[in-house]
């Protein structure tokens, strides 16, 4: 099976009247060899862990959280909804309150998916998750749309990057909330093509999106943008859902993103070397943890 951008798919999906999850399915079984029971299981453990990650996350103490620069904020935030009438919605702001569950815990040295990267490991659970509790969804509800997800990272690495260090964090966060958005339009009913288009919407709402990690951790300001793109992801599927189409197909947008990690400097890739990595507080904090030798 050669599929080389979200055409291709949207092709198969059309002739076969199957959705994105199916497509990619039937790709990994060609790509990898192993039975689609296999696959569906191995996704199923993924999911399990996400589901995990967060729910270990929200129960983190000061015994265990080893961040440097921050804690509790997922806390914080859950207190806040129980509290108040969120400005975002419930649903948008359990996201986030998820997402920065699992980035406390991966900043905590816990288990986490790389989904894709450790750094923006928050989006896509926290995105599945709050969209199958308000769509009152089962879990293999949820392990297919990790399938959807998944083919959308791939056309990414397919034709772009995942990587922050090449791309800076549009190639990170940029492309979780892409695969989060589409992976939740399905998941509503909608097409692959309105899946495509929430993942075009979702990754040029932060185009040339820079990764400047404060004394080189994934921290700040990476746990709230796990934050921010799982709630850019949710606006983007909510827009199509609603009927507002991508003007830029998914495929150009990857392109100009791959265009624009080309001409980034290496100050924004992930070197703390430019950003908010080199503000007086960024420095004041590295030297804090590091010393400032």
């Amino acid at each position: 099976m050669m599929i080389k951008n979200s055409l291709d798919i949207i092709e198969i999906c059309t002739k076969e009247n199957v959705p994105i999850w199916e497509v990619a399915i039937s790709y990994e079984e060609a790509q990898s060899g192993f039975s689609r029971e296999e696959i569906v299981e191995k996704m199923g453990r993924h999911f399990s862990q996400m589901q995990k990650s967060i729910d270990t996350g929200l129960d983190l103490d000061d015994r265990k959280i080893r961040s440097k620069m921050f804690r509790d904020d997922a806390k914080k935030l859950m207190v806040y909804r129980k509290k108040n009438k969120p400005l975002s919605g419930t649903t948008i702001s359990k996201a986030v309150a998820y997402a920065l569950s699992v980035m406390e815990l991966n900043c905590s040295m816990g288990r986490i998916v790389a989904s894709p990267t450790a750094g923006s490991c928050g989006v896509l659970p926290a995105v599945i998750i709050s969209a199958m509790e308000t769509l009152k969804m089962k879990k293999k509800h949820g392990v297919n749309a990790l399938f959807t997800a998944g083919m959308v990272g791939t056309i990414i690495a397919k034709n772009a990057s995942l990587s922050g260090a090449i791309g800076g964090c549009q190639a990170e966060i940029g492309s979780a909330s892409a695969m989060a958005a589409a992976a939740v339009v399905e998941m509503a009913g909608g097409s692959p093509q309105m899946a495509f288009d929430a993942a075009a919407i979702a990754l040029k709402s932060v185009m040339g999106l820079i990764c400047d990690p404060v004394a080189g951790l994934v921290e700040v300001p990476c746990a709230k943008r796990n934050g921010m793109g799982a709630s850019n992801a949710l606006i983007a599927a909510d827009m199509v859902l609603a009927g507002i189409p991508s003007v830029i197909p998914f495929d150009e947008v990857v392109w100009a993103m791959n265009k624009v990690s080309q001409i980034m400097p290496s100050a924004h890739k992930e070197t703390s070397e430019g950003g908010i990595a080199i503000t007086p507080t960024g420095q004041r904090l590295r030297d804090e943890i590091f010393g400032e030798d």
